[in-house]
């Protein structure tokens, strides 16, 4: 709400005539801000005055039904109660990684949470002010239906997938920088000289040709019979006539697949005559593009369990089997309905972080229940298990067991062999075996593709045994730590043009082979050349920590910048404030381990590093410009 000055009353900005709490004032931050150390959604909340709240208790008690822990808390104000709720919601029942908040206890209160993605977050505050009004009508609040939509909301976004986000909250947990860049399409992890640039688990550093040629199923399948490991026997078809003829030398069982393509679209198993091959061509048809050439492996059926070996930089890490989607019988419920109620389990939400995905009900499962002469509309006896798929396809409902401990050290050979051929960060090598313990020379173990780009939440989250944290062991094959991904940063609140280009030449002349990005209000430099860069001031900031060959980034970032954008980075290595505001002394919060930290206020100079504390008074006509330049020359010397 907002106070009319003519009137001294108050009236409602958002909120609905009934309203008793109205949210406005809403602005978002993609890095620290004067409210919070992260990315953050701020706004404002206040009572309307239509009518009285209920009394805190209340809400405590409704929305502790929901989320019991809840109501372990004492809360100062409805303010207080609000903005934790606002956090537990956030959390989307995905375990997001969204736990800071902050409250500044003024009329109206200002609240800041932190926010991976702006749309979703928005989203949130609204769902917990409906939530809150519908406590104090004494209605029913539909709490799962709105988190769905934001389930839904936050998986459409750039952070949603489930290798990104693992690789976001990997990054998070491991201090290291990580944001989208929009133009791109990409995920940017490190700054400047020491960035790497990706979508899920392709690299700016992977060999494209190697990763094209990983899509080339049959080019890769003779490539792995020329290295000695076992591939099935097979032929490339274009026609159902030409693949008949195939499976004429092959012999039944035999699998279809189309030559280039991923997640096992198009991929049919254990096909058993010339109907189910006609169907299996089809499919594999199917999942050809528009204008692209028919193309379809057919090759030896292995018999034996699904798994998933992944190598990291050419070391195998985990190991994942994976069987298809099943259900079990009740005695009463049919195949449809069976698959209905595993659906609506918790762990099939089909969301970033859900073990297991929707079981999908389509032309491919329902021939399979033909084939065992069932149908959806079929009741299973008590504790009857059927399969609904040949293939373990994790994104139609398939399960994943985690395997790691049980490889066999002669596949491990094997799949870290193979990985070793490739220039690919991350290689997922598919395997057909009845036992992954037993080593691949002994027989029936087959090798049916190799993947570059592997999803990794199947390791990080199997729906059966250990997790293992594969998104850490990616990102660690670039940083060692989270300072590893960094280069240095200088912060200053107020650089006028000159200066700033006075300070790039020092350091240059010290420096000579070095990429000095620096900003001011003024102009953007990369060294002493001026860059024409468009957008608002982080964009700008953002396009230099972007430059691959980035030394060190000097920035000015004075109090209406922060107010209206927040900063872009955090963890600067040396803050030169002179006669700060509050707002710019969010600056000096904003560092990395054993920063410096320099702050003018007159003639009075204070210098903060590694908790020791320093103080003295400027000589009469002194420059500020001598004691920083001092304090850089120190911080430089150490990089």
């Amino acid at each position: 709400m907002v106070i009319d000055e003519s009137s001294g009353t108050a009236s409602p900005v958002n909120a609905r005539k009934t309203d008793i709490f109205d949210v406005f004032g809403f602005k978002h931050y993609i890095g620290p801000n004067p409210y919070l150390g992260r990315g953050a959604l701020v706004f404002r909340l206040a009572l309307t005055g239509h009518r009285e709240p209920l009394p805190l208790g209340d809400y405590v008690e409704a929305i502790a039904q929901r989320y019991p822990k809840m109501a372990l808390t004492e809360y100062k104000s409805y303010a207080d109660l609000f903005v934790q709720t606002v956090v537990e919601v956030g959390k989307l029942d995905m375990d997001l990684h969204c736990e800071l908040w902050s409250l500044q206890p003024t009329e109206p209160t200002t609240i800041a949470v932190e926010s991976i993605h702006e749309s979703t977050s928005y989203g949130t505050v609204y769902a917990v002010w409906d939530w809150f009004e519908a406590i104090s009508n004494g209605q029913p609040f539909q709490l799962e239906d709105q988190i769905a939509l934001l389930q839904t909301r936050f998986r459409r976004s750039v952070y949603g997938g489930p290798t990104i986000y693992a690789l976001l909250r990997a990054a998070h947990n491991q201090g290291i920088p990580a944001f989208y860049l929009p133009d791109e399409g990409l995920m940017q992890y490190g700054y400047g000289k020491k960035l790497v640039r990706g979508v899920a688990t392709t690299f700016d550093c992977d060999s494209h040709v190697d990763s094209d040629f990983t899509t080339r199923k049959d080019d890769c399948k003779a490539f792995l019979s020329t290295l000695g490991f076992p591939v099935p026997q097979g032929a490339i078809v274009s026609t159902l006539k030409e693949a008949l003829k195939a499976v004429q030398s092959i012999g039944y069982p035999v699998a279809v697949k189309p030559v280039v393509g991923h997640k096992g679209i198009g991929v049919t198993a254990d096909v058993q005559d010339d109907s189910e091959l006609e169907f299996a061509f089809d499919r594999a048809v199917e999942a050809h593009e528009d204008g692209q050439s028919i193309a379809v492996i057919v090759e030896q059926s292995i018999s034996g369990l699904d798994h998933r070996l992944l190598c990291v930089d050419g070391k195998f890490v985990a190991a994942t089997q994976r069987r298809p989607a099943s259900v079990t019988g009740d005695g009463r419920s049919t195949i449809a309905e069976l698959i209905a109620l595993e659906n609506r389990k918790p762990e099939r939400l089909d969301t970033p972080t859900s073990p297991l995905g929707k079981i999908i009900v389509d032309e491919s499962l329902e021939r399979y229940l033909s084939e065992q002469r069932l149908d959806l509309d079929s009741i299973l006896d008590p504790d009857e298990v059927i399969y609904l798929r040949k293939v373990a396809n994790l994104s139609s409902g398939g399960v994943s067991i985690d395997a790691t401990e049980q490889v066999h050290p002669d596949n491990i050979v094997l799949a870290q062999d193979i990985a070793q051929h490739f220039r690919l960060v991350c290689l997922g090598i598919d395997v057909l075996t009845s036992d992954i313990s037993r080593s691949w020379k002994e027989g029936n173990f087959g090798i049916i593709e190799i993947n570059a780009a592997p999803g990794v939440y199947m390791h990080l989250r199997p729906a059966v045994g250990n997790s293992i944290d594969v998104a850490s062991r990616i990102l660690e094959t670039f940083f060692e730590s989270g300072q590893a991904a960094r280069i240095p940063i200088f912060t200053f609140n107020y650089l006028p043009l000159k200066e700033l280009q006075e300070l790039v030449d020092q350091i240059l002349v010290n420096y000579p082979n070095w990429t000095i990005g620096a900003i001011c209000r003024d102009a953007a430099f990369v060294n002493r050349s001026q860059k024409a860069l468009t957008g608002s001031y982080n964009t700008k900031v953002q396009s230099l920590l972007r430059n691959p060959k980035l030394d060190l980034l000097i920035a000015e970032y004075d109090e209406a910048t922060l107010e209206q954008e927040g900063c872009f980075y955090d963890g600067s290595n040396i803050v030169i404030l002179d006669a700060p505001t509050e707002t710019e002394k969010m600056l000096s919060r904003n560092i990395a381990d054993g920063a410096t930290v320099v702050i003018k206020e007159g003639n009075a100079v204070s210098r903060r590093r590694e908790g020791l504390v320093e103080t003295y008074e400027l000589a009469e006509e002194e420059p500020f410009q001598r004691v920083y330049w001092k304090e850089i020359s120190a911080i430089l010397s150490e990089k």
